[in-house]
């Protein structure tokens, strides 16, 4: 039997989230230095899947297939493809940054003897929760998936409602408040799109009698399974909601500036950089496999909600005053391009999507992380706290410059090759929609720049004036991260080798091929 590296990279950090809580109280330490080194060996676990991966092979490799529950046809069955493995490694890849970024931030303050916070808890969290998204992206079982997706949100509900901002500490009970608002919400919009997902799925299994999405594709493929039109878009639908909402797509976005804006940046980063890529991760994998039929029928729709998405989260960033809050509407903007580009049914538009799910969760990281930092030094979130940082915090100002043009998807960091292919793709099908997204493009460099222009540049304020700048461990954080923006906007190759086999398989499920350029012959 072939040593089951898909199991063990999952199961790797579920048991390292288990020993992290059970660390006792008084070694807080060792649980974070416990957690980090968890998360590292998952990050190993994830580069052998990345060597191990064959580009030019398989579908899904590395597969494994065991019995689960017999009566119901449930198994428990893995695989990877190029996209698939890629989502791994980005999540193996920033769990250790969170860890070291969130250092500090479950710390049990001194002003608060009788009530500790939990250490142990917040990395344990992070662990369960970078378990569960790492065997999403692995699940070929229908109903397994659905399980893990319904179940990483227990632990990001905790670490939401628990370890944001630390005011409450002092007796902010408003702030207390907002963060369980925020936490209930988060909670609430997932789980009605899990329960309409459900329903979905189990109408999947009366029409198709399997979880398992190799046999449903390849009943599909040799004309066995039959589904009615009004069927399949009824479960298309289903399955597409519940993505919408964790993606977000507008207008099932709300939640998302709400929970960014009240946790803690390491966890906001959580949310945006890993855990909502499973929505777009499932959109390519469940519903353009599963119906491709359906998902044509409503691309036109999609291909609106992802237009307004973008513009919609641009201009909303372009008028905010909160910090976190601004990056959390820039990436309802991101995400609305890698809706629209999987949507687009283009070759360049899917790779583009898919490498936008890799570069936005690296950019974000590196921005989000950075302004946590300077927020920390600060103790608020608002812009107009902030001038002349740059003065005072040179290499601070200079990873957070860095971190926004990349979010700007300025050429040479690496979500701008992601945004080319993405409007390149979706102008060579439908050019309208093309030249309408371009806007979003503008507007990032707006928000972007302003922001930076505001906290960083002009009159250094008083309360900005005795600003510490990174620390070592700050700089180890940030710093791989803009290396590897930097080295993917040069060259993407390695990226692209394992992503575009699997869009082809992609484009090959929804019978689509990419247009023809029209060239008008010379007079």
């Amino acid at each position: 039997m072939s040593f089951p590296l898909l199991t063990a990279t999952a199961a790797l950090p579920a048991v390292g989230a288990i020993a992290t809580a059970a660390v006792p109280a008084e070694r807080r330490t060792a649980a974070k230095w416990l957690a980090l080194l968890v998360s590292v060996g998952t990050l190993a676990l994830g580069a052998a899947q990345l060597v191990r991966f064959e580009p030019g092979g398989d579908r899904y490799q590395l597969t494994e297939s065991h019995a689960w529950i017999k009566d119901f046809g449930v198994r428990y069955e893995l695989g990877v493809d190029g996209i698939g493995v890629a989502l791994i490694a980005l999540t193996a890849l920033l769990i250790p940054f969170i860890i070291a970024a969130g250092w500090h931030d479950a710390d049990p303050l001194e002003t608060h003897n009788s009530r500790w916070r939990p250490t142990q808890g917040f990395f344990a969290l992070i662990l369960a929760v970078e378990a569960m998204v790492i065997l999403s992206f692995e699940a070929t079982d229908v109903f397994l998936f659905y399980i893990l997706f319904e179940a990483m949100l227990i632990p990001m509900y905790f670490l939401i409602g628990g370890f944001g901002d630390r005011a409450h500490e002092h007796g902010d009970q408003a702030a207390a408040t907002q963060r369980s608002y925020a936490a209930v919400k988060f909670l609430l919009y997932n789980l009605v799109g899990g329960l309409i997902m459900l329903a979905a799925v189990i109408g999947l299994y009366v029409v198709a009698g399997t979880f398992s999405l190799d046999e449903i594709a390849a009943a599909r493929a040799n004309g066995s399974l039959d589904m009615a039109t009004s069927t399949e878009r009824l479960l298309f639908l289903g399955f597409f909601f519940a993505f919408a909402v964790k993606a977000p797509l507008w207008p099932l976005h709300t939640w998302l500036p709400n929970a960014m804006g009240e946790a803690t940046a390491p966890v906001a980063v959580l949310i945006t950089a890993v855990v909502d890529k499973v929505g777009t991760f499932a959109m390519l994998r469940f519903c353009l496999q599963l119906f491709p039929d359906a998902s044509k029928w409503a691309t036109p729709v999609i291909l609106v909600l992802a237009v307004i998405s973008i513009i919609y989260g641009a201009l909303l960033a372009v008028g905010q005053r909160d910090i976190k809050r601004l990056v959390a509407y820039a990436s309802i903007s991101h995400f609305g391009f890698i809706v629209m580009g999987i949507f687009a049914m283009t070759t360049q538009g899917q790779s583009g999507a898919t490498l936008y799910m890799v570069n936005h969760g690296i950019s974000t990281a590196a921005l989000m992380l950075v302004a946590g930092f300077l927020i920390s030094r600060r103790g608020s979130r608002l812009i107009s706290d902030y001038g002349g940082v740059q003065k005072v915090a040179p290499l601070l100002a200079g990873t957070f410059l860095v971190g926004g043009l990349a979010t700007l998807s300025l050429p040479g960091l690496a979500p701008f090759v992601s945004e080319f292919l993405v409007l390149v793709g979706t102008f060579s099908r439908y050019p309208a929609i093309g030249v309408i997204a371009t806007l979003g493009i503008v507007l990032a460099a707006l928000y972007v720049l302003v922001l930076y222009q505001r906290t960083m540049t002009g009159p250094v304020k008083a309360e900005v004036q005795g600003m510490p700048d990174l620390k070592v461990r700050e700089l180890l954080v940030v710093a791989p991260l803009i290396a590897l923006l930097v080295f993917l906007g040069v060259y993407p190759k390695p990226l692209t080798d394992i992503v575009n086999p699997a869009v082809g398989h992609t484009m090959s499920d929804v019978h689509k091929k990419d247009p023809k350029p029209v060239v008008e012959a010379a007079q």
